[in-house]
């Protein structure tokens, strides 16, 4: 009996210890609150545990067994350094629990230079609500028609509650139009309300009577953006007025509910004019049908994404199972085309085509470059969209920014639409020559913005605010505008294109830069919300080249909110920069319409003490 009892407190004093301990397998600790980077100046103190806990689910609070060590070496008391040399250290947390696991964390501490008082560089003024510019182009409303006509919001509006008896009661015209001996194709990029129709034309203002070059007829302009267009051909010198009707129009008479609406709202952001004078001819270097397989085509895939191709009914697949994980990025899959005996030269006009197709959507880009120096040798860029389905051809026509002499048609494909974790892209009928002859192309943009190239204010350096989209040179993505109103500065990109650079906001490029002084350190203070969450990166480049100091992602949300970046090296002597904003992403393409506004962006600057 003794021995029972012995044997039974023994149990319980075991049972009793286990739950004391918590029971069951030891965790490791946690630890909260460090920075990725942090920065201080030389001579100060840096209190590394400051807002920094350790939590262990058995131990409890452990913060005070947290040990900070940092390479290059610097002396920490008490989670305290003062460290005497400008560079930039690595900081790594560890703490370690009563059951041995440990957990680390880490940060970058950049150590700066000792400076003087922040003082204000540069304030920029949104205050003055200037007014979008007409570019020559007049808008009426007129005949038995209602509404208003008026740039707004750096745009075109017409906002018609009665759309009148006939097409040219509404109208946007451009009179005087100079014209050559030449080709010409007009774009006008609008979007409508309800979808609507319009007539694009040329009419030739030294007829007698009413008689037009040519035009586009019966043209639907729908709920999101997109451009309709016209071409026709002068045969020699004179001048024409460009007309978009929007007035009554009724393209389908045996079905009279296919018209136009009763009401609708017309934005159009800018217009495009091509004249194209001489001719050309393609002269084809390389082209594949896959008709024979490809060894041409190759596939490598990197970060963990998985990729090959395949050969299946004429033409080349290009099967992605995988896409790159953490850290990956488009570049991760590549699929690449050997342009066999091309050569590339500098400055020489080049053509390709190719039809593509996606099972699922997807973005990325299609370069022209050196098979072994990549984007050290590069002749042309240009961006890649594809929707689910689609079939594509692509045309593009460039200029060689570099000779090449062994060039591949290189897909960078690595980043997944939303959704989609594999994806086969087919590629056939692949064609790149060369454009001989003496044709040229000018093309001529029309914005109605009070901001940016060409307008009133391009040098004047209070308002040297700009926007690029992708459109803008001939891309397949990328429209919007630019306005201020109530000292804020606002973009509305109507048009998301899938690559960074392909919606932009940038000051200090086209006209006077933005200068900053040698030996010292900026801060960007920034307000900013959009009508819809969105991302971007915000970059202070030197200007005409690729070589940031500052570089920052933006997660921006539909409440206000401040940011504030440092730049962490100084400047040796005074420099030239822009600084961009740059929106452009497979995420953006898909959103619609988004409005990013600015309230308040200040440069501030600590000189070196």
């Amino acid at each position: 009996m003794k021995k029972l009892i012995a044997v039974i407190a023994a149990l319980a004093l075991c049972i009793a210890l286990l739950a004391g301990c918590g029971g069951g397998e030891n965790t490791a600790p946690v630890i909260s609150g460090v920075q990725d980077t942090a920065s201080v100046e030389a001579g100060s103190e840096f209190d590394a545990l400051a807002g920094v806990t350790a939590t262990d689910e058995q131990d409890g609070d452990i913060t005070s067994q947290i040990v900070v060590t940092s390479t290059p070496s610097l002396t920490f008391t008490g989670g305290k350094t003062t460290p005497s040399t400008v560079g930039t250290y690595e900081l790594t947390y560890a703490v370690t629990d009563a059951g041995g696991l440990t957990a680390e964390a880490y940060c970058t501490l950049t150590v700066t230079r000792q400076t003087q008082e922040e003082t204000e560089y540069v304030r920029f003024n949104f205050d003055n609500d200037l007014q979008p510019e007409s570019r020559g182009w007049k808008g009426t409303v007129g005949g038995s028609a209602a509404g208003t006509a008026s740039l707004k919001e750096g745009a075109y509006v017409f906002e018609v509650t009665n759309p009148g008896e006939s097409d040219g009661d509404i109208k946007l015209a451009k009179a005087g139009f100079a014209l050559k001996a030449a080709d010409y194709r007009v774009k006008v990029w609008a979007k409508s309300t309800v979808e609507t129709y319009a007539h694009l034309l040329a009419r030739d203002e030294s007829a007698e009577e009413w008689k037009t070059f040519g035009g586009g007829y019966n043209l639907r302009i729908g709920k999101e953006i997109s451009a309709i267009e016209m071409n026709f051909t002068s045969t020699g010198e004179g001048s024409a007025e460009l007309l978009l009707h929007l007035g009554k129009i009724t393209p389908n008479p045996e079905n009279p509910a296919d018209t136009t609406p009763d009401a609708f709202t017309v934005t159009i952001d800018k217009i495009e004019i091509y004249e194209s004078t001489g001719t050309e001819k393609y002269v084809v270097a390389y082209e594949n049908d896959f008709a024979d397989g490809a060894e041409d085509v190759s596939v490598s895939a990197g970060d963990r994404a998985k990729a090959n191709v395949t050969y299946e009914a004429s033409s080349a697949q290009i099967n992605i199972t995988s896409y790159p994980g953490a850290g990956g990025g488009v570049w991760s899959i590549k699929a690449e085309i050997l342009l066999k005996d091309v050569q590339i030269q500098s400055g020489k006009k080049y053509q390709y085509t190719l039809k593509i197709k996606a099972q699922n959507a997807q973005s990325g880009e299609i370069l022209v470059e050196s098979k072994e120096q990549a984007d050290n040798n590069r002749a042309n860029f240009n961006g890649l969209s594809l929707t689910a389905g689609e079939e594509k051809t692509i045309t593009q026509t460039f200029t060689a920014e570099q000779t090449v002499t062994d060039p591949v048609l290189r897909f960078q494909i690595g980043t997944a639409a939303e959704g989609v974790t594999s994806n086969v892209l087919t590629i056939d009928d692949v064609s790149f020559g060369t454009l001989e002859g003496d044709k040229t192309t000018v093309k001529t943009l029309d914005r109605f913005m009070a901001y940016g190239k060409g307008s009133e204010n391009e040098t004047n350096p209070s308002y040297l605010w700009d926007t690029f989209n992708g459109t803008d040179e001939d891309n397949d993505l990328g429209v919007g505008t630019l306005w201020t109103e109530n000292g804020s500065l606002f973009y509305r990109i109507d048009q998301g294109g899938t690559t960074d650079w392909y919606n932009k906001l940038f000051f200090g490029y086209t006209a006077n830069p933005l200068e900053l002084g040698a030996d010292s350190y900026y801060t960007i203070r920034l307000t900013i919300k959009a009508d819809k969450p969105v991302s971007g990166t915000l970059i202070l480049n030197v200007l005409g080249e690729g070589a940031p100091r500052l570089t920052q992602v933006l997660d921006i949300t539909t409440e206000e909110q401040s940011f504030e970046f440092k730049t962490t090296d100084t400047l040796v002597l005074d420099m030239d920069f822009e600084l961009l904003f740059q929106f452009g992403s497979a995420a953006l393409a898909e959103m619609g319409e988004v409005t990013i506004e600015i309230s308040e962006l200040v440069i501030m600057q600590s000189k070196v003490a």
